[in-house]
This record gives C-alpha cells, structure tokens and sequence, in this order.
C-alpha cells in the first residue's frame, strides 16, 4: 500500500510538473519588466506629450516603468515597421495614427495594416487646424481660396508628414475648393511649427501644437476640421460648415504586434481604459483640445478594417493611389 500511495503521488508530481511547463508565460505574472512605447512623431509635440502622460499613468498602474521611444518620420508610419519585428509579448507597443490606413494606398510599405496588429484600446483623437502668422494677409479661408486662385501653387503649408490626417484634410479642402496649395511635409509637429513661426510657410495644418502659439498671438487659427467648433476657440469656423465637406478628427490609442496573448491585451487594455480617469491625463488631453474617443479592443478591431476600406476609397478620389 505505501508503494502504490508513493506511485501515486509520483505520477501527481510528474503531472504537475508537465502543467506547468505548458503554462504560458503569462503565468509569470505579465508585466515583469520595462515596456517599451513607441511614439511614431518627434518628442515635444503633442502626441508626444500625450502619449507620455499615458506612459507615466499605466506604470503607477502596472507597477512596471513605461519608456517613450520617438521614432518620428516617414508620416507616422515607424512605429508600424518597429511592431511588424516586434516580439507579441507585450512589451512593444505603439501608436499607430491614421497614416497606417491611408500610406499603403499609396505607396508600398513594410506593413500589412489588416494583419500585422494587434489594436488593443482606442483612447483619443485629434482636434486638426490651419494656421498662419499672426501678420499674414491671409485672416481667413476666404482669402486663401482667393489667393489660391489668383496663385495656383504659390501658398505653402506645412504638415506632418504625406498622409497624415493633417495633410490629407487640406488636399481634400482644395480639391472642393478647387485650388491648387503647395505641400510642405515635416517628420513632426515640432518641425511644422517652427517653419511657420520662421516664415519658411505660408500656414501649417497640424493637430494642437499650434495652440501655445495661438493663445499668444504669435498665430492666427482661421479653421479646424472637426464636424463642430471647439469649445476652446468657437469663434473659429470648421471647413465643413464652411461647404468644404472636409471632416477629420483621427481616434488613435495603443497597439502591438500580432499574434498577442490575450489575456496580455486585456491587461494592456485594463490598465490604458483607467487612464481616462486620470486627472493628469485628462488635463494633458484638454489642454490639447483632444477629445475622448474611447473602444474597447473588439470595436477598435472593427473601426480598423472599416476605415482601411473607406480611407482607399478616399485616396483614391484625391488622385494619390498608388499607380499598378
């Protein structure tokens, strides 16, 4: 009987054992150690600040340091190419902005948009504006449609990048305004803003990194393209009430590599859905004019493959896809 009972707890070990070999590694407790974040625009701007206020929020909630890693470029899009080589373990994510659903129209890239990502939680979005120097004759979109048309290609503006929302918005605006504008792309906002605080362009289209310079005077905000006024600066017209039918405010949050654990997502999801009850974060969001614009895994999932399909048939209409 004792050496039947000694087999039997034998075989119980050696089961026990063989489990928990097959565990996940999950099972070490996820995280247990530095997450890598990575911000696809220079640092200083504001999806830069954001996503650092994000940063040091989940780390108070996970218990393990974020670091911000600035990949700026290439529209947006490096943070993209860095998860396609990325390990699915939880420890590279990334924000992905809207350029991931319209660049591949375009051009080819190193990324398939529909398969290479895991979207975990969307967050925010942008409140997107023209702007000119303080000192420019052009004070309001009137007259740069008729600047334009008197000077087809002559007024420049700036942007973040071929693409991006802030780019893809004004070339929208002048082909229903039907004017010809010269196109300026920068790696970032903090490039932008200093070539229209320099003079070296006529006006910059960008998300809130202009805003500083608004409330000081330094630049004078003649539109945003929302589908309402901001609250912050409702005396400005938005190009769609304008009759321009131009809409952009780009939701983005946290992505990571394919193939994720999820229950690794969940945590990941967990821990940036409670940012949102951050009073830093929320501070950090409406200093920056950007909205909430919350979906949960399953739904930022579908908005993905969704606005991949409408974004080719915008691309498409502006003349931009790319020729085969």
């Amino acid at each position: 009987m004792s050496s039947q009972f000694t087999r039997r707890q034998v075989l119980k070990t050696s089961g026990l054992l063989a489990a928990s070999i097959a565990a996940p590694a999950f099972s070490q407790a996820y995280p247990a150690r530095t997450i890598r974040f990575i911000c696809p625009w220079q640092a200083g701007g504001s999806t830069d600040i954001v996503i650092r206020s994000w940063a040091e929020s989940v780390s108070k909630i996970l218990g393990q340091q974020i670091i911000v890693d600035n990949r700026g470029g290439a529209g947006g899009t490096l943070g993209a190419v860095e998860l396609v080589n990325a390990k699915p373990d939880g420890y590279t994510i990334s924000q992905l902005p809207h350029g991931v659903f319209r660049i591949p129209h375009m051009q080819k890239t190193q990324f398939d948009t529909l398969k290479d990502f895991t979207w975990i939680a969307c967050l925010t979005g942008y409140t997107f504006g023209l702007v000119v120097p303080a000192d420019s004759p052009i004070k309001t979109i009137k007259d740069l449609v008729e600047f334009a048309k008197a000077k087809p290609g002559v007024f420049t503006y700036g942007s973040t990048g071929v693409g991006t929302s802030p780019h893809l918005a004004v070339e929208e605006f002048a082909q229903r305004a039907g004017i010809q504008l010269n196109h300026i792309p920068f790696k970032g906002n903090t490039e932008n803003m200093q070539a229209v605080l320099g003079g070296h362009t006529m006006s910059a289209s960008d998300a809130t990194g202009w805003a500083p310079h608004v409330d000081s005077g330094r630049l004078r905000l003649i539109a945003t393209y929302g589908s309402k006024r901001t609250k912050r600066w409702s005396q400005v017209p938005t190009l769609d009430e304008l009759g321009y039918k131009t809409v952009s405010d780009s939701p983005f949050g946290v992505c990571g590599p394919k193939g994720m654990d999820p229950a690794i997502v969940r945590v990941l999801h967990d821990a940036f859905r409670k940012t949102l009850d951050d009073p830093n974060v929320v501070a950090t969001l409406d200093k920056y004019d950007q909205p909430v614009i919350y979906m949960n895994t399953e739904t930022y999932t579908k908005w993905a493959r969704d606005t991949y399909e409408s974004e080719k048939i915008t691309i498409e209409r502006l003349g931009m896809a790319q020729k085969t």
